[in-house]
């Protein structure tokens, strides 16, 4: 089997995309750049409005590889390792940077290692375990396949479903929707090709499967979540499509009819997309991790819901690198801007950035992460909230056997910016 994102960052990406994809053979490289185009804007801010909000320790959580979610003026999030037994955590943070863990996983039937962010219900959180669950946890090479859970916001957690690694998938790794009261999400593994699935659950725990990827032309390995505009659904598969294995844009209804939109070439269009799209006035938006005409640095791309893509920046070796390298995560709007971030990239020792991006593709990074201390490696994106963007650093920080293990922090968005 072979490994989806070998970050070394992100290893236990690495362990579940081995688990659980099995697809065979080796990815091809991706696909050589083309002719680069005109250079497209690009500058950096002062990075004052940057304020470091909390490091985590070990005991309080380690590697949030999830974004942040605001719940009445508090934020939510999860963490992939720490907490009492070292199988990840839910946990409250305040904006002047108070944290609290909800709750610690066990690991087994409860669930372990939630690489994905949370859903609010109506004062319910909702979200899913990469593994644990399922048959005591003994399934998928005995990690478990994963569960689907939800959590008080004083700390009840109760499992609504384990995955069993068969046809109703395996590895979830993205955050849930809520759509009219039924939530939907994907797995990166399971379903009948074990090549990953859309599915549907309730509030209650039943489950159910809508699309089974096939290994072929409508992609595989969905590793993000899913984005609703007018009741169909959006989302992204990291791998193949109908062009080579670079993954899709893909559509499909609440009844699971599934069209993909776009398959990436891996080059000039981008390719492996990891993060959730965006909607901003009908037209979604996203990032590949890889591929661009900047030397397969990644890009920002725009694309209809009738499959017209288009890359707005690369990120490029022109610029050294300060621009950012390997966007992860998906993209937010504040008032017709984009915000997101890059787990690599910036201003060395290359730790990623935060940046802003108009929608002509004009990029300016706003924060540069560069000792370690404010935080290294943002895997997700950020969240809003009066004006402050709020995120995670996969790493930095203290602890953690020099690496960090991970950090919070608040970007106020310079009034100079876009």
């Amino acid at each position: 089997m072979r490994v989806l994102v070998c970050s070394r960052y992100a290893l236990n990406v690495c362990v579940a995309a081995t688990m659980l994809a099995g697809c065979g053979g080796s990815q091809p490289p991706i696909g050589a750049p083309g002719a680069m185009g005109q250079t497209m804007a690009h500058r950096i801010l002062p990075t004052g409005s940057f304020k470091m909000l909390y490091r985590f320790s070990g005991p309080d959580g380690e590697q949030p590889q999830a974004g942040l979610i605001n719940v009445n003026g508090t934020l939510y999030g999860t963490t992939n390792y720490g907490g009492k037994y070292d199988s990840g955590t839910v946990f409250s943070i305040t904006t002047a940077g108070s944290e609290k863990v909800l709750h610690s996983f066990k690991g087994g039937a409860d669930g372990s290692s939630p690489q994905s962010g949370l859903l609010d219900v109506n004062g319910t959180l909702y979200g899913t375990t990469a593994y644990g669950g399922g048959l005591g946890g003994s399934g998928c090479l005995g990690y478990g396949c994963g569960t689907v859970f939800r959590v008080s916001l004083t700390g009840a957690e109760k499992v609504l479903h384990g995955f069993a690694g068969g046809s109703d998938g395996a590895g979830p790794m993205a955050a849930l929707i809520d759509v009219k009261g039924t939530l939907y999400g994907t797995t990166a593994g399971g379903g009948s090709s074990t090549s990953g699935t859309v599915y549907s659950i309730t509030t209650t725990g039943s489950e159910k499967v809508l699309h089974s990827f096939g290994k072929g032309d409508d992609g595989s390995e969905p590793m993000a979540g899913l984005l609703d505009v007018n009741g169909t659904l959006y989302g992204t598969t990291f791998d193949c499509g109908r062009s080579s294995c670079y993954g899709t844009v893909y559509s499909i209804s609440t009844s699971g009819s599934e069209k993909v939109l776009h398959s990436f070439g891996g080059s000039d269009d981008g390719g492996n997309p990891l993060g959730n799209l965006l909607d901003v006035k009908g037209t979604l938006y996203g990032t590949t991790s890889a591929g661009g005409a900047g030397h397969s640095r990644g890009t920002v791309y725009s694309i209809s819901t009738t499959g017209v893509e288009k890359v707005l920046y690369d990120f490029r070796t022109a610029h050294g690198g300060s621009d950012g390298e390997t966007p992860y995560a998906g993209l937010i709007d504040v008032k017709g801007t984009l915000y997101g971030t890059t787990d690599q990239g910036g201003g060395a020792p290359l730790y990623g950035v935060v940046y802003s991006l108009s929608t002509a593709g004009a990029e300016t990074v706003l924060h540069s992460f560069g000792n370690g201390s404010d935080g290294a490696h943002p895997w997700a994106g950020l969240v809003n909230v009066k004006g402050t963007l709020y995120g995670t650093t996969l790493e930095g920080g203290t602890g953690c056997s020099g690496g960090g293990c991970g950090t919070i922090f608040a970007l106020t968005r310079n009034t100079s910016s876009p």
